[in-house]
């Protein structure tokens, strides 16, 4: 039997990691094509999958701001015309904040791609958000890379991207510190300020959500509890239904003061229980990782 054939479409900001998360796909066995112009994918996708059941059944474009603007507004029929044609469509759409990203040029000094007529960098990456947001409201997966290390990017590819099987959806549950900012890439944010916070006692202060002594003292504490339930209840309600919509997708945020003991516990909770019903289900801490 042929290989069901599937498409990633890699967009996003310049210096997010695009060219790092299309260098990850080849290495899962993807054929890769960078910096596509959007008139030709239709051409693209249809000579580089001729060969019925072989090596090119799994490819991967990336797309970038350097297109027509009419190109653009029409990738979203394009996407569902490649959707009827029962190819795996999925579009991977990579941002970061303009601060991370003007750093990212001063150290690589490379010339973004709109400011080749001399136009202020932080005015190029500006135009180029307006310009992406055709792109940005049709993707499937949005990650933001501001805090991410490129493995941790490769990571997440492979384990979202690569692992989501034909009509399956992948789920993330995600901690953060409301004071580093609400996640871009979330779908559903819950916030969890009202619980009491183990950071208030001494002994607990520099532990983690991961530690047994938070996780018993916010276990024993019955709002917590009843939070857990109500959001759990939430997700297994909603999440059938966004499967039934063909979404391959899902990023549930859930959020504390500085995302170290609260969050952290309800999404090892959430996640341990959501995965007697959805696979596949990953878990990511994103203050924790910026302890290491």
């Amino acid at each position: 039997m042929a290989k069901k054939k599937r498409l990633i479409i890699v967009s996003g900001l310049s210096g997010s990691g695009k060219t790092i998360a299309l260098h990850v796909l080849e290495d899962l066995g993807y054929y890769c094509i960078d910096n596509l112009p959007a008139s030709l994918l239709k051409a693209a996708v249809e000579e580089v999958t001729a060969s019925e059941g072989k090596k090119h059944s799994l490819v991967a474009v990336g797309i970038d701001a350097r297109n027509r603007r009419k190109d653009l507004e029409a990738l979203p029929d394009l996407i569902s015309e490649f959707r009827g044609q029962d190819i795996m469509t999925d579009v991977l759409f990579l941002l970061a904040d303009d601060e991370i990203l003007l750093k990212r040029y001063g150290e690589s000094r490379r010339i973004h791609p709109l400011a080749e007529q001399g136009s202020a960098l932080r005015a190029a990456i500006a135009a180029e958000r307006e310009m992406l947001s055709e792109v940005i409201n049709s993707a499937d997966l949005i990650i933001d890379t501001t805090r991410t290390s490129i493995y941790e990017l490769s990571d997440a590819i492979k384990e979202r991207v690569d692992r989501r099987k034909t009509d399956s959806m992948s789920v993330l549950i995600e901690s953060f510190g409301y004071k580093f900012g609400i996640p871009a890439d979330a779908d559903f944010v819950f916030d969890l300020r009202c619980l009491p916070n183990p950071y208030w006692t001494v002994e607990l202060r520099g532990l983690t959500g991961l530690d047994s002594e938070v996780s018993e003292f916010l276990a024993s504490h019955d709002n917590f509890v009843a939070m857990h339930d109500d959001i759990l209840a939430f997700l297994e309600r909603w999440i059938p239904e966004y499967r039934k919509a063909h979404r391959g997708y899902l990023t549930v945020a859930i959020g504390c003061t500085g995302g170290q003991h609260r969050s952290v516990y309800m999404v090892e909770k959430l996640a341990a229980s959501l995965l007697d019903h959805d696979e596949p289900v990953s878990k990511q801490h994103n203050e924790l990782r910026n302890r290491r």
